[in-house]
């Protein structure tokens, strides 16, 4: 398999409950209702590539249990080269426990169990998919020395680099941003990254100029119904967003990625792949859930422009 875009990441079972109110501290609270869905960013970035197009692989670690097997066949399932999703004996699958309340309110505990094992040696055992990418992509629910191995490696490469920031908590190392060729965070990662406030298009373009000045090459700020801001160091850019009623917005930036970088890897311009990208992230907002809500490549071409 020719794997034109390759995800190193996460892969977590989301364990969901809905329940009147989140409990208190000693509370026992009767629930609504109880899903199991698959996701982690790493998982629902290689599942949108696939559907919108591309040839992916994906590089990960899960534990040696069911939910293990659950994620690895639902990446299957989509066409994706799974040769380097390992199982790791003795330890669990990522899981993120989410409770959320009547008014959409939400708490949730984020188990790495896994991915926290995807290091880079095992990054390095499979150093042939990087190399037959032409797309990389990465975000923050690996260890950071294991995103860094992985950024340095494919600039060296000479691959497309994209990061994807989340979840930032402050900046990032400072020598991390040759190695990017497209910074992807949304408003909130990009006010963590630059301590500016993000709140606006405006926000997003001084955001965008602060990261630049820290040595980053090209930045797209997401800005949900705001739509997107693309930033080089010659000129900015907004591009507004579909309009679609929202329902759901869980994975609509990692939607977002995985489009934008399908339709890199397709030969599609910037300005081609973020329209693109855009247009699967309103779709996948106007359906419920993670992975389930991701569009095909079809369905975004069949949208109306």
């Amino acid at each position: 398999m020719h794997a034109k875009v390759v995800i190193v990441g996460s892969l977590n079972m989301d364990l969901v409950t809905r329940a009147p109110r989140l409990p208190r501290a000693g509370e026992t609270l009767a629930g609504h209702s109880f899903v199991t869905v698959p996701g982690g960013k790493g998982a629902n970035q290689a599942v949108a590539a696939a559907r919108l197009g591309a040839s992916v692989a994906m590089i990960g670690c899960v534990g040696d249990d069911a939910y293990g097997e659950q994620l690895r066949a639902a990446l299957q399932a989509e066409g994706i080269d799974c040769q380097a999703v390992a199982s790791v004996a003795g330890e669990s699958t990522g899981v993120a426990l989410i409770v959320v309340d009547d008014s959409s309110q939400n708490a949730i505990v984020i188990v790495a169990g896994g991915n926290g094992q995807v290091t880079a040696q095992v990054v390095d055992g499979f150093d042939s998919l990087l190399s037959l990418a032409e797309v990389i992509i990465c975000q923050l629910e690996v260890p950071m020395a294991t995103v860094e191995h992985v950024l340095k490696r494919g600039h060296e490469l000479g691959k497309t680099v994209i990061l994807n920031p989340a979840p930032a908590s402050g900046p990032l190392p400072a020598h991390w941003y040759g190695w990017i060729d497209y910074l992807i965070p949304n408003e909130s990662e990009a006010s963590a990254l630059t301590g500016l406030p993000v709140d606006s298009v405006a926000g997003a373009d001084a955001a965008a100029t602060a990261l630049m000045a820290s040595g980053v090459r090209k930045v797209i700020v997401t800005l949900g119904e705001q739509g997107a801001l693309f930033a080089t160091h010659a000129h900015s850019q907004h591009f507004p967003a579909p309009k679609v009623k929202a329902v759901d917005t869980t994975a609509a930036g990692d939607t977002f990625v995985g489009g934008f970088a399908a339709a890199l890897a397709d030969g599609k311009s910037e300005a081609e792949a973020i329209l693109f990208g855009q247009i699967a992230a309103a779709l996948s907002v106007t359906r419920s859930g993670a992975q389930p809500s991701i569009p095909t490549v079809n369905e975004v071409q069949g949208y109306p422009s």
